[in-house]
């Protein structure tokens, strides 16, 4: 099971290198924290604050590639945790084939907001409890 979730807030720090990612369940109360790294932070920030940038940069120009090549990213999921490391997939569609493709959750959700409308993002149940009890 998953549940649907949507960002929520965006925290860039400059004092120190712990910048996140929030989650809010759609239609919920549960929220999912993910501690990300500053590229990523500001990548995810700059989308939702600006303008799309002159030129594609890495997020758009993969969409790009996915779509050229007769693919459309269909959804993000966050499948699992394992060391303290969240996994995620981006579910790719081409055809009638769908492809699960592994990336880090901050990529995944970066692609995500690169998308208008915004891609659905979803999280595995066993994900939440997890960091519900962590």
């Amino acid at each position: 099971m998953f549940a649907q979730m949507e960002l929520s807030r965006v925290i860039v720090s400059e004092l120190n290198d712990q910048q996140a990612i929030y989650l809010r369940e759609v239609g919920g109360t549960r929220t999912f924290p993910i501690l990300i790294g500053q590229f990523e932070v500001q990548i995810i920030n700059r989308r939702l604050l600006e303008e799309p940038p002159f030129r594609p940069m890495t997020h758009q120009l993969l969409k790009n590639i996915v779509e050229t090549l007769g693919g459309k990213i269909e959804e993000v999921v966050i499948t699992e945790m394992k060391d303290h490391t969240y996994y995620a997939i981006l579910k790719i569609k081409v055809g009638d084939m769908v492809h699960n493709v592994d990336c880090r959750p901050s990529d995944a959700i970066a692609m995500a907001v690169h998308h208008q409308p915004t891609l659905p993002i979803f999280v595995a149940e066993q994900v939440l409890s997890e960091v519900a009890a962590g």
